[in-house]
């Protein structure tokens, strides 16, 4: 799929690798819109790219809320082509510790979040993606979600991202699957320690040892580097239902 002229929503998109996205996807020539809790960041972003991007004010789990933001897109700009699926929490805690077991509401939060906001938001944009005229090999949207190596890796403390993660993984083919017979592509990015604003928040000996841990290169990934990787999958129509690592060949140790 050409990314030019096309429609695509990308959340969590005012900050790190959403926003790495949303400007790549827009200098390519595409119309973005931005879903994202954080309003300041996102009118500003808004407010620097100039034409054909839009912000909302989207929590991502809450049904309600990702209906009539997509609605709001498709009568801004008529269609919905793309979904990207950055919009995620942290966290870290172990399952029992000093501070007693892990809080329940916790648990749920960081699922809630990460794994049912994911599927909220690309089941509602599966849905305009079907109305949309198929190209010419019967292609009609395309959508990335974002899980972590810890969905393979989790280290302590990471039981509930790595379980949203792990939910992200888990379902991105039977989504592909279910997906196929409207001619909508479902793909995973699996990042490593890419220098966002959370990482790159961490005092410069912790980042040092992270990027020492990274296999080749030795260093932490760019935001623009996941943002390429995410333009690349929607530009190859023949990638489907796969989950792709871009993480320097790390593989995360126990703590």
């Amino acid at each position: 799929m050409d990314i030019e002229n096309k429609v695509a929503i990308v959340t969590g998109g005012a900050s790190g690798l959403g926003r790495a996205t949303v400007e790549r996807f827009h200098k390519a020539g595409a119309k973005v819109a931005i879903f994202d809790l954080n309003e300041e960041a996102g009118k500003a972003l808004v407010a620097a790219l100039g034409t054909r991007a839009v912000y909302r004010n989207v929590n991502v789990s809450d049904e309600e809320a990702v209906q009539s933001a997509i609605n709001d897109v498709v009568a801004e700009f008529g269609a919905v082509h793309i979904c990207c699926n950055f919009a995620g929490i942290g966290g870290s805690q172990k399952t029992f510790g000093k501070d007693g077991p892990y809080p329940l509401a916790r648990f749920r939060k960081v699922l809630e979040v990460n794994l049912v906001g994911t599927f909220n938001v690309l089941r509602l944009a599966a849905e305009q993606m079907a109305k949309n005229q198929p190209d010419a090999a019967g292609g009609r949207g395309a959508i990335v979600n974002t899980a972590s190596i810890a969905a393979y890796e989790g280290q302590m403390g990471q039981a509930a991202y790595s379980a949203s993660k792990g939910g992200i993984v888990g379902m991105t083919l039977p989504i592909a699957r279910d997906l196929a017979s409207i001619g909508v592509r479902v793909n995973t990015i699996v990042p490593g320690l890419i220098a966002t604003p959370l990482l790159m928040g961490a005092p410069q000996n912790v980042r040092d040892s992270l990027a020492q841990q990274v296999l080749y290169p030795k260093r932490l990934g760019e935001p623009d580097e996941v943002a390429k990787l995410v333009a690349d999958i929607i530009g190859n129509d023949y990638i489907n239902g796969e989950c792709i690592r871009i993480d320097g060949g790390i593989r995360m140790g126990v703590k």
